[in-house]
């Protein structure tokens, strides 16, 4: 597989490919597709190593890419969760360590994006049906974590995002910390893979509702205040306090 990026800024991913291209020998990519997911249906994995680096980054693409196949900067996302051979004394045993690892990250792969289909039916559920699937690497809200996967459960109406999110580490160190993000504008939460979708949403939006409470008064008091300074600023404005 030709890979054309490696970092989430295009300009910095085409200088690094292009680098690659230059000297072979201190890069490799390898590409791992995982298919039958029930949210994002498939999804290649490229693994990017080189040498100046010093790590080998994950990066997650739509879609089953074939061998030759060139994947554009746009389409990756960063995932960080990285190979790691270091333990390996030869290439048997790394290539053991590799299959290892790429187990781990497939497992996670598989595992968020089932948990994330069980999501789906409950926020139908809040948003009254008006549900998409938006398999893209920009999202209109902040996460509180990584991304696992390019692809989220989307209520427009309700201006709810559902994805699945992780934690950074290396796979040497076993399938990743995994969870669910639920975010709203300026608010978001993380909920564990095992819990409750409908007690997470309920609860999400008993904070949004709480949230936005507090952000009306908030505005509310400002306006205020604005309003009386304005007030002070009239006919007769209190004196300047004097200066030391």
């Amino acid at each position: 597989m030709t890979d054309a990026a490696h970092s989430p800024d295009d300009g910095a991913a085409e200088e690094l490919l292009r680098s690659a291209l230059l000297d072979a020998s201190a890069a490799a990519a390898v590409s791992l597709a995982v298919d039958g997911l029930p949210v994002s249906e498939s999804v290649t994995v490229v693994f990017h190593g080189r040498r100046d680096l010093g790590t080998i980054q994950t990066y997650v693409a739509h879609g089953h890419r074939g061998a030759g196949e060139t994947i554009a900067a746009r389409e990756l996302l960063r995932v960080p969760c990285d190979l790691d051979l270091g333990g390996a004394e030869d290439r048997e045993q790394a290539a053991e360590l590799y299959v290892e690892q790429a187990r781990a990250l497939r497992d996670a792969l598989v595992g968020a994006d089932t948990v994330l289909d069980v999501w789906r039916e409950p926020l139908e559920a809040l948003a009254d049906g008006d549900v998409a699937v938006e398999r893209t690497l920009e999202l209109r809200t902040r996460l509180p974590a990584h991304r696992l996967l390019p692809v989220a459960l989307v209520a427009p109406e309700r201006q709810i995002v559902v994805t699945a999110v992780c934690g950074a580490r290396t796979l040497a160190e076993g399938r990743p910390p995994l969870g669910i993000a639920c975010a709203q504008q300026d608010l978001a939460r993380v909920y564990p893979l095992p819990d409750d979708p409908e007690r997470c949403l309920a609860e999400f939006a008993e904070l949004a509702a709480e949230h936005a409470r507090e952000l009306a008064a908030r505005l509310e008091r400002q306006e205020t205040s604005v309003e009386r300074f304005l007030e002070l600023s009239g006919e007769d404005p209190p004196p300047a306090p004097p200066l030391h």
